[in-house]
């Protein structure tokens, strides 16, 4: 088995993994959200048609604040998911980002699996590339080529420290890689953004981040896909299996980052995700400081069968965000943000 290949069948590998429970760090019909709850509105003074989800986000009108986040690319099943969350997020006018195009600059043949730009031609479209390969070797012109084989609005850089040093033959070595961000945000005529995997960005680094010059952060807190997990659940070596077990919980719950960083961070554009499961927990992101949400695996199998399985799963997101804003005498998801009708409990 080549390089490449190895590549290819560790992505079909994580698809596998994603879809299995047992993969997720919430149990089944729990959410991270749950001690969270909306104070709602007896009196709305407000109809539900009035609501109006669109937001601007890189220069462009969102018809709601949610992105479907990076998932995959290179092998067949890759080529599939893409394409049917491209056509999706083009029909309902929402925005999507790929997984990482490591594969796609490594090896040319893969690149069809990341050509969404046709399926989506108005969709706001992310890039995708490991923040590690910038301590080995990757630069602006990678950067470049992966915007480019998209047409890509931007791209996301993603920080996964830890499931690096669960994956068997991982990449470790994050020394610099605040520096090297900072240089690359410098370098390329295009947004960069950064993205956590499942463990969470908290105010301290998300403070490096906007002083490197990122254009968005997205927290990716824990509550969703642990990929310490996944890792786990596809090696063979026991003791890789045991860290998977011992690092599934990993990281800082999504709405606790939301709140750390909106705090450090008052005027950042900041993406929630990691275990937003409904719009009711979109919500709730928003109404604790996020400006939109992005979701991955409540769509995953919808995007293995059809674009109308997607527009489906997605249709009834926006919907329960739609009512939810309505519930608390939103118009608009910047208005939830602003009146922060947020609460806790303890069960």
């Amino acid at each position: 088995m080549t390089y490449d290949s190895k590549i290819a069948a560790r992505k079909e590998e994580h698809i596998k993994a994603c879809l299995d429970p047992e993969s997720q760090a919430s149990p089944p019909h729990h959410s991270v959200f749950d001690p969270y709850f909306l104070e709602p509105e007896a009196l709305p003074e407000l109809a539900l048609s009035e609501v109006d989800l669109a937001t601007r986000f890189l220069g462009k009108t969102l018809a709601a604040p949610v992105i479907v986040s990076s998932m995959t690319g290179g092998p067949l099943k890759g080529a599939i998911i893409n394409r049917n969350l491209a056509t999706a997020v083009e029909a309902l006018g929402l925005g999507m980002g790929v997984g990482s195009q490591r594969i796609a600059i490594e090896d040319p043949s893969t690149r069809r699996s990341f050509e969404v730009r046709p399926f989506a031609p108005t969709a706001v479209i992310l890039g995708n590339l490991g923040a590690v390969q910038l301590g080995l070797g990757y630069g602006a012109k990678q950067a470049i080529e992966a915007v480019e084989m998209l047409g890509a609005d931007g791209l996301f850089l993603h920080l996964n420290a830890v499931q690096e040093a669960v994956q068997p033959g991982g990449d470790t070595n994050f020394r610099g890689i605040g520096d090297h961000i900072e240089a690359l945000v410098r370098a390329v005529p295009f947004p960069i953004l950064a993205k956590e995997c499942g463990a969470g960005i908290g105010a301290r680094a998300a403070m490096r981040l906007a002083r490197a010059g990122v254009a968005a952060i997205d927290v990716s807190g824990s509550g969703g896909t642990s990929w310490p997990k996944v890792e786990g659940m596809r090696a063979h070596d026991p003791l890789a299996r045991s860290l998977g077990d011992t690092f599934k919980p990993w990281g800082l719950p999504t709405p606790l980052a939301i709140a750390e960083v909106r705090q450090a961070l008052p005027h950042a554009t900041l993406i929630a995700s990691g275990g937003i499961r409904s719009g009711l927990d979109a919500a709730k992101a928003i109404a604790l400081g996020a400006d939109l949400v992005s979701i991955a695996q409540p769509v995953l199998a919808a995007a293995l069968d059809s674009p109308d399985a997607v527009i489906e799963v997605l249709t009834r997101f926006l919907t329960e965000l739609r009512v939810a804003c309505f519930g608390v005498g939103a118009k608009t998801p910047a208005e939830l943000r602003a009146m922060q009708p947020i609460r806790t409990f303890q069960k």
